[in-house]
């Protein structure tokens, strides 16, 4: 297997977004093709990917700094799937705007083609270029709306993260100074051979890489920018922010600390650190999601909340093992039923505001009455988002409380359960608007096929999963067991 093998589906997203806008200057007339030829760009990453399952052969290229095996292949299905259903949810939008419909689609599938190869990254260098890869498109989309809002929220979203990403390079830089290396693996044997005796460097490395990390990761005390980003940006970006850039930082965060940082005297520390962060995240986030009136800032508050429940699953795998793989699958697991779930939540916030022209929660009132169809999908992403059965997201909770419990982080579970029922009262808060409400009309609105498509596969993917969990839980058992070798 070539670089090229390795590559493809990142080259097949890049050399779409290319194809996207020679299309988009060339025959300007035709631009409704535009978000098929991306989701074409799509299919062919997807298909690139199945046929490497089908051989089921581990590789690394250019010298061991990108990988190709289950764990990437994972990754780059989410992100692939995440993408293409952004896109069907930006149809409307885009032709609605009717300007820079190229440029949009192009920026969304670099994010993707970036996220790709982060998901395969094990060497720091690689790591970085395919982070800022992935993040500068997406600092550019924040603020792609016309109002002063989204202005607003690009320009923030830049600053902080250019903060962050200088953060997260001083940690890699103080990593390279102190062990020689930026391949993961030297930087695990060279702290094997002598790490304890530059342990405080290390830990001061770590600390700088968590801050990082937690900047996309969107947890406490680094989320300053979540509520005003997605309240600011558009919708459709919104929630390409609330999930693609959260799952990146999760994939290469378990690579970094598990296969670089993964020492025995290390890792009791960094488990510490992400379940203080976790419960921190989850309580906070909860409590200012309790008090929003705009569906966008209450989701994007819930996303730190979220992300505090990745970070639960990330502090188990401090211990090697059946833990570590409980852990790391359960973080997985996380990360493709929250796909489902915040997504499908998005796709029901834009189409219903695109119609009401509002984000107020109260605006939602009788919405089962208007569009039965949209209700009842974002309904039943909601339940996912608060863990109750049968849906994929309390299979998800499940999963990572139990690899806590084992790994002893018995306080860490119980400040999650605690903050499950905290959420259950702002999720199902707007359920019961929709479903109890009265509409300020009776007049019902068609849903666009576009939007359909998106909301009809995010909903049964949160269903079916709910019902038949283990083809899911088996895919990510699968992806984590390389860090077993």
């Amino acid at each position: 297997m070539n670089g090229i093998d390795v590559l493809g589906p990142q080259l097949s997203v890049l050399v779409a977004a290319g194809v996207v806008l020679v299309a988009d200057a060339l025959f300007p007339g035709q631009r409704r093709i535009l978000p098929f030829l991306a989701l074409a760009g799509l299919l062919t990453a997807a298909l690139w990917t199945t046929s490497w399952v089908g051989r089921g052969e581990y590789q690394t290229v250019f010298d061991g700094t990108i990988a190709l095996d289950r764990y990437a292949v994972f990754f780059q299905y989410v992100f692939a799937g995440v993408t293409a259903t952004v896109i069907l949810a930006s149809i409307d939008w885009v032709n609605r705007e009717g300007r820079r419909q190229g440029e949009y689609y192009a920026l969304v599938l670099t994010v993707c083609g970036g996220l790709m190869l982060l998901a395969g990254a094990r060497d720091l260098i690689t790591i970085f270029i395919a982070l800022e890869l992935s993040s500068i498109p997406q600092y550019i989309l924040a603020g792609w709306g016309k109002d002063a809002k989204s202005s607003e929220a690009g320009l923030k979203y830049l600053l902080l993260g250019a903060v962050a990403s200088s953060l997260l390079l001083y940690g890699m830089a103080l990593l390279y100074g102190v062990t020689g290396t930026t391949l993961l693996s030297g930087i695990a044997d060279a702290i094997a051979a002598d790490g304890e005796s530059y342990r405080g460097l290390l830990i001061v490395a770590m600390t700088l890489l968590i801050a990082g990390f937690g900047f996309k990761m969107a947890v406490v005390p680094f989320q300053m920018w979540v509520p005003d980003v997605y309240q600011g940006a558009p919708t459709p970006v919104a929630a390409f922010l609330s999930v693609g850039s959260k799952a990146a930082a999760f994939a290469v965060a378990i690579r970094v600390f598990f296969e670089a940082l993964g020492a025995d005297f290390l890792r009791d520390d960094w488990s510490m650190i992400f379940a203080v962060i976790a419960a921190v995240s989850m309580t906070l986030g909860n409590l200012m999601a309790i008090v929003q009136t705009d569906i966008k800032r209450m989701l994007g508050y819930s996303s730190i909340a979220q992300a505090g429940n990745f970070l639960v699953g990330l502090a188990a795998i401090s211990v090697a093992g059946e833990e570590f793989t409980l852990g790391a699958s359960g973080v997985l697991l996380f990360v493709a039923a929250y796909a489902f779930t915040n997504l499908g939540a998005f796709v029901a916030v834009i189409a219903i505001s695109q119609r009401i022209n509002s984000d107020r929660i109260a605006d939602y009132a009788g919405m089962w009455r208007v569009s039965p169809f949209l209700a009842l999908g974002l309904a039943f992403c909601l339940v996912s988002l608060t863990g109750i059965p049968p849906t994929v997201g309390f299979w998800a909770k499940l999963y990572i409380f139990n690899a806590a419990v084992r790994a002893d982080l018995v306080w860490l579970v119980i400040i999650g359960v605690l903050n499950s029922v905290v959420s259950a009262y702002y999720y199902l808060g707007v359920v019961r608007v929709m479903f109890l409400g009265e509409p300020g009309t009776e007049q019902r609105f068609r849903v666009s096929p576009s939007i359909a498509v998106a909301m009809t596969a995010t909903a049964l993917g949160v269903l079916i999963f709910g019902i038949i969990p283990m083809p899911l839980m088996s895919a990510a058992r699968d992806a984590v067991e390389i860090f077993a070798r």
